[in-house]
């Protein structure tokens, strides 16, 4: 087991980001709510507990809270249990401690110059003058009697503080975020200097780790994997069959919602390239019948998201005749995002949308399953497939909805339209890998529009479909900004999508961020 870090949750938006930063500097960390009981939190043995940031006043009526315990804790070998709070985890500690937190008279938000009062252990090679990013409405007004001050900023006479008499720490601005200049320095003299952790975690590390486990859990057995193309279960697939070679078997949908060449391609790479038994189902038709007339983009996930149970189901049956065995587990790519979000302390996330991965298979399926990725983030698995060499083409695609296409094209779906979107993607997709523009977006892709307008081709008037292009930059995808391509390019996509692509006579770009928008339309 690597050492690890635990996160206490508190409901900040910044929160995965701090486990980032940790596992970038070599230690593994966990997010856990804020409710965690103190038993299970002792049982995890963390060389050292972070405190979020959160939305509340510590002092508001149901504000989360922290169990006193915490700040008492004692490690494996009898020490200290370091502990660092940030924002609002600076506060409600402070709080708990005997302190007092009251509104601020200004609200703090945005950078600010932190001034060094003591460069020793947390903040030691900091800039004595370091830019940082506040976000707070609140302000500690009385420290604990143990506590001493460690750094300020203008509008923060409080910015930093340690303990006299515990490893215990606290932070009134975000270091995790890319604003706080020596934020990463900060977190790893934290787990380093503080914790003592030897930072050997790592992805190639975690191939190895996982690789005996799958091995260990597995046995004999055997095991299934949806395969839809995209990066998580491709990656997914190449550790599982470095694990357990034939044991693996991978079931492929068409279901008439992919991207241009798809269907070849992971054919061809999964089978020709990795040689992993994969039974590829072409049942474009029974999906593409179901969504006939269905405009709701929550009826389409639905639809979507039950014919694949039902053409699964009917693949695994005969794959079982095929191979003569029944598999044990069934593999997933969820990814931790998808753990943190269903554990939050505040309970699941409000639904904004129907969540993209197949989930909810019926109890009768009787497998058991198997997440290898439950513990890694985006970029994690990205990198463990460029270890495991997994093609630039599927590691480094962007993100792709299950839904597909059927979600990019705002109303009824059909043959024809999906058609037309695929073109107007695969140009849109093309123009970017080749003007190296590609890795500099998080998501790109095509929208086609339930809106025709006149347009003039030649001598003749058109009246045509519409298309949106959407190209985010983002680190997680949590939240996005629009992507400020060059409107040379984007004149350039348009004309050869206008001029190229029959059925679409006008190109816009969207410039939303996420929030308010969401990445994909619907």
């Amino acid at each position: 087991m690597h050492q690890r870090i635990v996160i206490l949750d508190f409901g900040s938006q910044y929160t995965q980001l701090i486990a980032r930063r940790v596992r970038e500097s070599g230690v593994y960390s966990e997010i856990v709510p804020c409710t965690i009981d103190t038993r299970e939190l002792i049982g995890m043995n963390p060389e050292g507990i972070i405190l979020s940031g959160g939305p509340s006043s510590v002092y508001d009526e149901g504000a989360p809270s922290l169990d006193p315990a915490i700040l008492n804790l004692k490690r494996t070998d009898g020490s200290d249990m370091p502990v660092l709070g940030i924002c609002y985890g600076f506060m409600i500690m402070c709080q708990t401690e005997g302190g007092a937190v009251e509104k601020a008279d200004q609200r703090e938000f945005g950078r600010a110059k932190l001034i060094v009062d003591d460069d020793s252990d947390l903040l030691s090679d900091v800039s004595t003058e370091s830019i940082v990013w506040m976000s707070h409405g609140d302000k500690v007004t009385v420290l604990p009697s143990s506590y001493d001050v460690i750094a300020h900023s203008q509008n923060a006479p409080i910015a930093a503080v340690r303990s006299r008499t515990l490893p215990h720490f606290g932070v009134q601005f975000h270091p995790e975020v890319v604003h706080t200049k020596d934020g990463r320095r900060i977190l790893e003299n934290f787990t380093h200097r503080v914790c003592g952790c030897a930072g050997d975690w790592s992805s190639a590390s975690f191939i190895d780790d996982k690789i005996a486990e799958i091995r260990a859990t597995v046995g004999d057995d055997h095991v299934l994997l949806g395969l839809s193309g995209g990066v998580d279960s491709s990656v997914a697939a190449v550790l599982l069959h470095k694990a357990i070679g034939d044991q693996l078997s991978c079931v492929f949908v068409d279901n008439g919602l992919l991207r241009k060449g798809e269907w070849e391609q992971v054919q061809s790479t999964f089978r020709d390239h990795f040689h992993i038994r994969l039974k590829a189902v072409d049942a474009s038709d029974l999906f593409l019948s179901r969504l006939e007339g269905v405009s709701d983009p929550e009826k389409k996930r639905k639809i979507i998201g039950a014919t694949f149970i039902e053409v699964f189901d009917h693949a695994t049956d005969e794959l079982v005749t095929e191979v003569g065995v029944r598999p044990k587990y069934l593999a997933q790519g969820t990814l931790y995002p998808d753990v943190i979000e269903s554990v939050s302390f505040k309970g699941p996330s409000a639904t904004i949308k129907s969540h993209h991965n197949v989930g909810g298979l019926p109890e009768e399926m009787n497998f058991e399953i198997l997440e290898p990725f439950r513990e890694l983030f985006k970029d994690e698995v990205r990198e463990i497939g460029r270890l495991l060499e997994v093609p630039p083409a599927i590691v480094d695609r962007h993100p792709f909805p299950g839904p597909g296409l059927g979600i990019r094209i705002i109303g009824p779906v059909n043959r024809h339209d999906l058609d037309v979107l695929r073109e107007a993607d695969a140009i849109f997709i093309e123009e970017l890998v080749d003007k190296n523009l590609y890795h500099d977006v998080w998501q790109a892709l095509a929208v086609l529009l339930p809106v025709r307008t006149v347009g003039v081709m030649g001598d003749e008037r058109t009246y045509e479909n519409v298309c949106a292009l959407r190209a985010v930059t983002s680190l997680d995808g949590m939240t996005a900004d629009w992507a400020h391509l060059p409107h040379e390019f984007l004149a350039h996509v348009s004309g050869r999508i206008v001029n190229e692509v029959v059925g679409i006579n006008r190109v816009v770009y969207d410039i939303s961020s996420k929030p308010p928008a969401t990445i994909e339309w619907e």
